[in-house]
């Protein structure tokens, strides 16, 4: 029989991501964060090729990336009601981490499995800080989408793009349950 961990299956049953504009300073030092990035790293990962990679998101970048906002989303024809959450959510966040798709070449390992690879770092990465007793919420946005945010706000590499970023901070209010899936509606068993 496995021997089971109880708590860590009550915090994947009760986990909740807080909504990034709830979260304020203090964030997670260097310190306290390594641990949360090491937690991350451990996720599966294929051929190991490690097609991911981390840019931590201080105060002083995240307003950088907000004063982005406004040109890139005149230039991109964006809607006016997705300027502003946008630019709210770099100019108002204290801490983020953007998990980077990087791709390796591999004959083994496609680029998607490579891909679902950065995915399962930023949930892993989101996990970690709520278990370390963050806040946490895990965002992208049209920005994350657009090349000169990615290559001159960011320093992307052509080939590389992002997965996620994992806002982090301290929560200012809990959030209440939302709904969860219908399982019954979701999985089918097969015995044969």
């Amino acid at each position: 029989m496995p021997a089971p961990n109880p708590a860590a299956l009550d915090f994947l049953l009760t986990r909740r991501s807080r909504p990034a504009k709830t979260l304020t300073a203090p964030v997670p030092d260097r310190d306290a964060l390594m641990p949360i990035l090491t937690a991350a790293a451990r996720t599966p990962d294929h051929g190991k090729l490690e097609p991911w990679r981390f840019i931590v998101l201080e105060k002083d970048a995240l307003t950088r990336l907000a004063g982005m906002i406004n040109p890139l989303a005149k230039k991109n024809k964006i809607a006016e009601e997705k300027i502003e959450k946008a630019y709210r959510q770099y100019a108002d966040a204290d801490l983020a981490v953007a998990v980077v798709f990087s791709p390796k070449e591999s004959d083994k390992v496609p680029e998607i499995e490579q891909l679902y690879s950065a995915g399962a770092v930023c949930l892993s990465l989101l996990n970690a800080a709520l278990a370390a007793g963050w806040g946490a919420n895990w965002l992208s946005g049209w920005a994350t989408f657009d090349r000169d945010f990615c290559e001159k706000g960011l320093g992307l590499a052509p080939h590389e793009s992002i997965a996620g970023l994992i806002h982090i901070g301290t929560e200012t209010i809990a959030p209440p349950e939302r709904p969860r899936p219908d399982l019954s509606t979701i999985v089918t068993w097969m015995d044969a």
